[in-house]
């Protein structure tokens, strides 16, 4: 009896430890929070290798933290690695971006400026980047999934008035909407699903 006893802890302990180690090697908690997430819209099998590659990339290289409550963890890990090493967002819609000391443009290590993140407020002209980070019903730039699909696909500005006169409007000017308008339906749901998903920011002044 004790001897079964014994094996019995025995297995469980190479069963935990096996455990740990697939988590570890797929950066993913304990509990692997794709197990059983709906798959991606419109991506093919998320389930295949180079899918799961991005996501948990994704996962890996978010600067920020994520509320994951209600969340779709397949395109929110997709999502955050079409933003942050496809999309290079933060490049113009953090302000500043990097820390001090942090500048790779000055050859000094990667130091995102997190408290900022996404938040908008860079100048370009008489254009400001828009806040991307969940409002307080925790829309994502304030759009719902359908707008942002708009913005992202047609570069409308959803800011101007009615009458507006061109050049201002309806087109925006300076986001690079026609390298995201031919992007299918499960990339934009990504990116949207991710910028949920990070903290609400407020604008930063640059230095």
């Amino acid at each position: 009896m004790k001897r079964s006893t014994n094996g019995a802890l025995g297995a469980a302990i190479v069963c935990l430890a096996v455990t740990l180690a697939q988590a570890a090697h797929s950066r993913l908690p304990v509990g692997d929070p794709l197990a059983g997430a709906p798959g991606i819209a419109g991506s093919g099998d998320s389930s295949s290798a180079g899918d799961r590659e991005r996501i948990d990339a994704g996962f890996a290289m978010t600067p920020v933290p994520l509320d994951m409550q209600g969340k779709n963890p397949r395109l929110v890990g997709l999502g955050s690695y079409l933003v942050n090493a496809v999309g290079a967002c933060h490049d113009c819609h953090t302000n500043p971006s990097y820390l001090p000391g942090g500048d790779p443009y000055q050859g000094q290590p990667i130091q995102i400026n997190t408290a900022n993140f996404l938040a908008g407020g860079k100048l370009f002209g008489p254009f400001v980047s828009s806040n991307l980070t969940p409002d307080a019903n925790g829309l994502p730039t304030g759009r719902t999934l359908e707008q942002f699909m708009s913005v992202m696909r047609q570069g409308l500005n959803l800011n101007c008035q009615p009458g507006d006169p061109p050049p201002h409007c309806p087109l925006l000017h300076v986001m690079p909407w026609p390298n995201f308008q031919d992007s299918s339906d499960g990339d934009l749901q990504a990116i949207y699903e991710y910028l949920s998903a990070i903290p609400h920011a407020e604008p930063g002044t640059a230095p």
